[in-house]
């Protein structure tokens, strides 16, 4: 990755918009399946190989954190290897654990594994309030006792005993994190209002593969018959749903005919029918899609964001779009993350007609967007930006674009193979003057 986090040269998208989208395009793996499966290898001795691992900033911080606990974690090719043989260290650094949220998921596994665990607060997008009590809640709950001290939290556990765990929320980090650090733990532990994704569905597949006892993953009850052991594996990683969704809109929005290959239409159900409310042509083979748009898209009355399988949060603001230049009023509800409606102000720049009332959004479609220079606050946002920029008349200019690297690989080549005009812009790094 080229954008540099927290440096003077980031790189930048420019976009000439009003390009029809066409062609065909392969999706890649899905990053928030890859992220708590990479932390996952920590519970096993040995080689793990990972195919479809898409290459990403936040892939590589991982792997980073991965190396600095001793493994040996490194690209070849199209696939992943980490050898957790030499893991010798149960303290994830805090400069890495600042850079991305994910990070906690190391928690479980070197829990299980050390029986001990160090992190600090993680970082991550900006884009509402994300607690990890659930997470703290489930560990207690197996036997581990937890220490606060300002930013660092200390976990310790001499033995994991397996235990019946009630989520209040159906949080997909906090059912993984429970899930890894039970498969190793004494007896059974039983998750209820476990949350359903379909990542979380590919984390069990993992465990399973490595030997793990896991039954009830896609359901809001998760059963973990512990084990004494877990041994190495070859997994491949399931094609990642918001980039298909990302690539969808985007085909909708500038009217396009797209088709999205290496999919998992059942993992898009929700999105597939507000795309249809709004008049938009979807086919489906087995893992092939094809998105047609010919006239201006309808308005969509409302649509309520919400924990799998209902519409996610990782496609609203790319949504939003759309409806901005839909024919008609839309309204479009935030119930998961109260800070995720920043890229309201930008798209508002570029012209579109929306105003926020609380959790809610209001649009009101217009004829066209104009290009502007406009920031991308987080990932999805960033996203959203894009296809804006996609769709809309004239030049638009993304900047921030480390936020989008971070859950896209190579956005810009993945809508220059269906016909857009996107380029990266890469800052040349001011020389020295050595000559005073």
């Amino acid at each position: 990755m080229s954008g540099k986090l927290g440096g003077e040269a980031l790189d930048k998208l420019v976009i000439e918009g009003g390009k029809t989208l066409s062609g065909s395009v392969r999706i890649h793996g899905a990053k928030n399946a890859a992220l708590p499966i990479l932390a996952a290898c920590m519970l096993t001795d040995g080689e793990v190989h990972l195919h479809n691992v898409p290459r990403l900033l936040d892939i590589e911080v991982m792997m980073n954190i991965l190396n600095r606990l001793g493994c040996q974690a490194r690209h070849e090719q199209e696939m992943i290897i980490v050898d957790t043989s030499s893991a010798n260290s149960f303290h994830v650094p805090e400069d890495l654990m600042k850079q991305m949220r994910s990070s906690i998921f190391l928690m479980g596994p070197l829990l299980g594994r050390f029986g001990e665990v160090t992190i600090y607060q993680p970082g991550g997008c900006a884009i509402g309030e994300r607690k990890i009590d659930l997470h703290l809640h489930g560990l207690r709950a197996l036997g581990a006792t937890i220490e606060e001290k300002d930013q660092q939290i200390l976990c310790r556990a001499s033995k994991l005993v397996g235990a019946d765990i009630h989520l209040d929320f159906p949080s997909v980090g906090a059912t993984e994190n429970i899930m890894m650090a039970a498969v190793l733990a004494e007896g059974t532990t039983t998750i209820t209002n476990a949350a359903r994704e379909p990542e979380i569905q590919d984390l069990q597949n993992f465990l399973n593969q490595m030997g793990a006892g896991i039954i009830g993953a896609g359901t809001d009850t998760i059963t973990i018959q512990g084990v004494k052991k877990l041994n190495p594996c070859t997994y491949e990683i399931i094609p990642d749903r918001i980039v298909a969704g990302t690539v969808m809109i985007a085909a909708a929005a500038t009217r396009g005919n797209v088709t999205l290959t290496h999919c998992n239409p059942a993992h898009l159900t929700s999105l597939i029918h507000v795309l249809k409310r709004a008049g938009i042509q979807i086919g489906v083979c087995n893992d092939i899609m094809t998105v047609s748009c010919m006239g201006r898209p309808r308005a969509v009355e409302r649509i309520v964001t919400s924990p799998y399988p209902s519409f996610p949060t990782d496609l609203q603001s790319q949504v939003m779009v759309l409806l901005a230049l839909s024919d008609g009023f839309s309204i479009m509800k935030e119930t998961v993350f109260e800070g995720r409606f920043k890229h309201v102000d930008e798209l508002t720049v570029m012209g579109a007609d929306i105003s926020i009332d609380l959790n809610c959004a209001f649009i009101r479609g217009v004829q066209r967007l104009y290009g502007a220079t406009v920031e991308a606050t987080d990932l999805r946002a960033g996203a959203a930006l894009v296809i804006a920029g996609l769709a809309a008349q004239g030049k638009t200019i993304v900047e921030q674009v480390h936020h989008i690297d971070r859950g896209y690989d190579h956005i810009e080549i993945l809508f220059q193979k269906l016909g857009a005009d996107i380029q990266r812009h890469t800052p040349v790094p001011k020389q020295l003057d050595l000559a005073n």
